[in-house]
């Protein structure tokens, strides 16, 4: 490897400290909650996307791998890697700036809540896990170990809980409107209709 070598995962670890801080500070640009499942109901997801940021992220350090899966990528992929962290998420922050107001980071009904079916919500019904999803594995792949990928697998499964959770509690609280979104707008994946 050459002594350049570093600079796309450097460069993935900065642009994911800066979405972080983004995401926290727009955090406040919400409307008030009248209604979210109780904190049991979330806890399971939360749990298990946890534990896949703790064991992705901390795979960005100098840790020991756990396994001997490694792969060396040329300096253009890991910078075409970096690219699609960034594009995953831009369409994160994309889907989140055409919620506006109702966004919250946990599963809750706004006042006035109602169907976003516009813009990235007309292709997947949750568009800012599948930018997050997108910038996670490319991450992983970059690292070039097996460890960050089984992390980014396990924030799969979190995210997925915590849409199924979220899809239930709005299929109670927004009753036939939403099921009839369920049934045109595929869950995470663009075009791949029939999927959960």
């Amino acid at each position: 490897m050459t002594p350049l070598a570093p600079i796309p995962g450097i460069a993935i670890a900065i642009a994911w400290m800066v979405w972080v801080a983004s995401w926290l500070l727009a955090a406040v640009w919400s409307r008030q909650t009248v209604a979210r499942p109780d904190f049991g109901r979330q806890l399971p997801d939360r749990l298990v996307t946890a534990l896949g940021a703790w064991i992705l992220f901390l795979s960005m350090t100098r840790w020991r791998p756990l396994f001997p899966i490694e792969w060396d990528l040329p300096e253009t992929a890991r910078w075409a890697l970096f690219g699609c962290v960034v594009a995953g998420m831009a369409f994160a922050w994309w889907a989140r700036l055409h919620l506006g107001t109702l966004w919250s980071g946990t599963v809750t009904r706004k006042a006035d809540h109602r169907i976003v079916d516009t813009g990235p919500y007309a292709l997947v019904r949750h568009p800012i896990y599948t930018g997050l999803l997108f910038s996670l594995f490319a991450t992983g792949v970059e690292r070039g170990r097996i460890e960050p990928l089984i992390g980014a697998a396990i924030m799969a499964l979190g995210f997925w809980m915590k849409a199924r959770l979220e899809e239930g509690f709005l299929s109670e609280e927004l009753a036939s409107a939403y099921a009839d979104y369920r049934a045109r707008v595929p869950m995470l994946i663009p075009f791949a209709k029939g999927w959960a």
